[in-house]
């Protein structure tokens, strides 16, 4: 029988002998069963490349026994670093998420939109041009008709139309992104 064969035979009969309380020893601590089998593989496939290397009075079993310990502790250092990175991730999550639920508990959309629209409102009024302006301020603001209006300002009923028409056209145009919002409010504030 040649050397490679003894050598061969060697290995395959350590292998077994010490695979079972080998890889009890790595999963007592690794608690991952397939994890410690693959630990007892690579040191005992890590001593098997090495075996010329080492002393003719090293205590095999020590020695495999101490890979084995070296890298389970590799693997949980790994799993340590893993779950805090994990734990800050959720920390930072969680955070983010609970401003987000304080910053929505906090939020009133009808004030929201009231300011906003009150912006537009403003700005639009600014815009129009001083006749539409004053016609559409005194009908909406000042609650005139438009018959009122006409009298007040020396115009056609017609001419008060014609501006209430414009100005109510131009405001829907610029608010048109807020009046599916408005009708759903008013609708669920009935």
């Amino acid at each position: 029988m040649g050397e490679q064969q003894t050598d061969t035979r060697l290995f395959s009969t350590l292998f077994e002998q010490y695979k079972e309380p080998f890889i009890l020893f790595a999963n007592s601590y690794i608690r991952d069963r397939a994890v410690a089998e693959d630990i007892y593989v690579e040191a005992m496939m890590q001593y098997w490349e090495k075996r010329h290397e080492l002393s003719a009075d090293t205590n095999i079993l020590a020695y495999i026994l101490t890979s084995i310990k070296n890298k389970s502790l590799n693997h949980l250092r790994h799993l340590n670093v893993r779950t805090e990175a994990e734990e800050h991730l959720f920390n930072h999550n969680a955070r983010e998420l609970n401003f987000r639920i304080s910053t929505l508990e906090s939020c009133d959309p009808s004030e929201l939109f009231t300011v906003e629209m009150r912006e537009i409102i403003r700005k639009t009024l600014d815009e129009l041009p001083e006749q539409t302006r004053t016609i559409f301020y005194k009908s909406r603001y000042e609650n005139k008709t438009n018959r009122e209006i006409a009298e007040e300002l020396n115009i056609n009923i017609k001419t008060v139309e014609y501006h209430i028409a414009k100005s109510l056209k131009i405001f829907r145009s610029r608010l048109k992104d807020y009046l599916p919002i408005l009708i759903f409010l008013f609708k669920h504030s009935i």
